[in-house]
């Protein structure tokens, strides 16, 4: 049981989702669409964007989705992408170097367990790169990243506790059926927009539900 999940039936670690029939039960942050908001966003933000980076370990069960997804949209919007190979944190500084060299108009750092742990690092390698960077968790921005829009993870982590209840009181992990976030949430962070010379459109600042001063 997990506040995080990967996909587990593409894993097949469940039966479905509405009845997982295994030990694996819990919240899914990946939500099918997602992706292809957060490269709109990249437009927004970038509206000359015809190049875009995508950052995410190869090795995160979560990302061979978001890339599927995102690699389709961008052939739809006439955009380039360039994805530089991430399995490890050691190649994350790297990547983000070969994406600057390869002159990205902005970057799209998936969602990824290990990526969150590095958020800090990541905000300051982006800031000395000048690159825009749209993230999957909004944690990245409250590390000086510039723009988010997906799922809250606190919300997924206190939503969990209905599971443990629910468990506590008899009911088997399989019977319980993983549940996808209900609200995704787009946070700005304007200091990190400052830095790199960029003016948000307003009506982007209105619909964030943060906005970092």
């Amino acid at each position: 049981m997990t506040a995080a999940l990967a996909d587990p039936q593409h894993l097949g670690l469940i039966a479905s989702y509405s009845r997982p029939g295994s030990n694996v039960t819990g919240i899914m942050p990946y939500v099918s669409g997602l992706p292809s908001k957060q490269i709109e966003l990249a437009r927004e933000v970038v509206p000359t964007a015809a190049k875009i980076g995508l950052l995410g370990n190869r090795n995160d069960p979560k990302v061979p989705p978001q890339l599927d997804e995102l690699n389709a949209r961008s052939q739809a919007f006439g955009v380039s992408v360039v994805v530089p190979e991430v399995t490890e944190p050691q190649d994350v500084e790297r990547a983000i170097r070969a994406l600057a060299s390869e002159n990205v108009d902005a970057v799209i750092v998936l969602e990824s367990t290990m990526l969150l742990s590095l958020r800090q690092q990541i905000a300051l390698m982006m800031a000395a790169a000048r690159l825009p960077a749209v993230y999957g968790y909004r944690q990245h921005v409250d590390e000086g990243g510039l723009i988010s829009y997906g799922v809250d993870l606190h919300w997924c982590w206190h939503h969990l506790a209905t599971y443990i209840d629910k468990i506590l009181k008899g009911a088997l992990p399989g019977d319980l059926p993983v549940e996808f976030p209900t609200k995704l949430e787009l946070a700005v962070n304007l200091s990190a927009a400052k830095a790199l010379g960029l003016t948000l459109p307003p009506t982007l600042l209105a619909r964030a539900d943060e906005v970092i001063e």
